[in-house]
């Protein structure tokens, strides 16, 4: 069964720092893109950033874009959150596909809750 589990989620002050991670069980990811997603409450999900499988092509949105950053050691995947804002705040998701990251990439992890409060 393949498996993406995040960890590193809580709650942090506004201007504070958190890092997610996701690592995978199951099988590998070589030759998969792998990344980040968010829900805040009450929205839909949302983009948030991703790495390609040999870690030299990352996409932050622009939301996070100074403040968040993306690496990758294999099929592991940090996300480093740093000048954190109450927006910010979501349910986030790592994911993996084939390639390139779409919209709808084909593995998900269960999701990580980040809490910041003003």
């Amino acid at each position: 069964q393949v498996q993406l589990v995040e960890s590193g989620g809580g709650l942090v002050q506004a201007g504070g720092s958190l890092r997610l991670t996701c690592s995978s069980s199951g099988r590998t990811f070589d030759s998969h893109a792998m990344g980040w997603f968010r829900q805040p409450p009450g929205k839909g999900r949302e983009f948030v950033a991703s790495i390609s499988w040999s870690g030299s092509i990352t996409n932050i949105a622009d939301s996070v874009k100074g403040r968040f950053t993306i690496s990758r050691d294999g099929d592991t995947v940090n996300l480093q959150m740093n000048s954190l804002k109450p927006e910010d705040t979501a349910v986030y998701y790592c994911a993996a596909n084939y390639r390139q990251l779409t919209n709808t990439p084909r593995y998900w992890g269960q999701g990580t809750q980040v809490t910041v409060s003003s």
